[in-house]
């Protein structure tokens, strides 16, 4: 939208960056030129690889299947503890390699028998149209696509964004205004509401990641607190992940989340009525394994993203009691493990 003064508001998320001819948002891909605005870094990307779904982690989404992953630079907001900093906060060109067209990159995905595509490293919100097209070309092929995202979107481009997506996960960073205020620079409630729109508005299946920041978003109460929301405005049934802080970028003199954190987080959790709750980042087969809601058999085992035990039909139904596991089921598993293969698109 053009403004009285000639800058252009970029509606894309909750900040509104008011941009200058010549500038960029504070995401830094997104610019004016020319008197509009662009996606500086459609087509571009920060590598490509293909990985296990469940590194993204979706745990009820395709299991055992290749997924192959890409993002591009930059990021809308500012976390202190940012896992992904160098690619998130690049500010470099050098930092993207040569161009990959959106039908360059299902056409790869399909070729390496891959069953999905992810939107990931940075979040995906910033290069929408780039992503929207890619998700667009995949779905041609028969792919799905998948957004690891923050969720920080606002409603009109949430639509847009979400329309082609088959699934997401959504970081919760935490569940009090102070600590996105103050550690990443926005807002807790556009995140909240993104979560209910998918979940209750779309076909988009859902999981959600917070990372436990041990003295920042650990606390028992605060837990709780999370864990209700999540169970009365979600529902039980979505899928819930705890993974392990390390020290990183300008967060490097707190202590890495203890195991024991993670076991005590997913207790409260399931004291408050979820069903499926795993922990990440560390080595712990129960708290990466799902059991069934029904009888409580351990349906799926998994050690790191290698999939063991499996008690489910090809429909996701539970072989003990007949009960069917929430999620998207098609099919055996994967075996595709805990591989991780880059991949250089090159030229078609």
């Amino acid at each position: 939208m053009r403004l009285d003064d000639g800058r252009i508001e970029c509606r894309v998320c909750p900040r509104r960056c008011r941009i200058p001819e010549g500038g960029r948002g504070l995401c830094f891909v997104r610019g004016v030129q020319d008197g509009a605005l662009v996606l500086t870094t459609y087509g571009r990307s920060s590598g490509f690889c293909i990985d296990p779904i469940e590194k993204k982690p979706l745990n009820h989404f395709l299991p055992g299947t290749p997924i192959l992953s890409f993002g591009t630079a930059g990021c809308n907001l500012t976390c202190k503890f940012c896992q992904n900093w160098e690619i998130s906060k690049a500010r470099q060109w050098e930092r993207l390699n040569a161009p990959a067209t959106p039908d360059r990159i299902a056409s790869v995905a399909a070729a390496q028998a891959c069953r999905s595509v992810a939107f990931t490293y940075n979040d995906p919100v910033i290069f929408l149209e780039y992503a929207v097209d890619t998700a667009a070309a995949c779905r041609e092929r028969g792919l799905k696509s998948v957004a690891v995202t923050a969720g920080y979107i606002e409603p009109a481009a949430r639509a847009d964004f979400f329309a082609p997506m088959d699934a997401a996960n959504v970081d919760l960073k935490a569940f009090t205004e102070g600590f996105y205020h103050q550690l990443s620079s926005a807002h807790l409630a556009p995140v909240l509401d993104t979560l209910r729109y998918l979940v209750h508005d779309t076909a988009v299946w859902v999981e959600i990641t917070t990372l436990l920041i041990p003295t920042q978003n650990d606390g028992d109460d605060e837990l709780k607190a999370l864990a209700d929301w999540v169970a009365e405005a979600l529902g039980p049934d979505v899928p819930l992940h705890f993974s392990a802080f390390h020290p990183d970028h300008k967060m490097r003199d707190l202590p890495p989340t203890p195991p024991a954190t993670l076991s005590r987080a997913r207790a409260i959790a399931k004291a408050a009525g979820l069903r499926h709750v795993y922990t990440g980042n560390v080595h712990d087969v129960d708290g990466g394994s799902t059991h069934c809601p029904g009888c409580g058999a351990r349906v799926i085992e998994r050690d790191w993203y290698e999939l063991r035990d499996w008690h489910l039909d090809d429909t996701g139904h539970c072989r003990s009691c007949g009960t069917r596991l929430a999620g998207v089921f098609d099919g055996p598993p994967g075996a595709w493990g805990r591989q991780r293969q880059p991949v250089r698109l090159g030229a078609a």
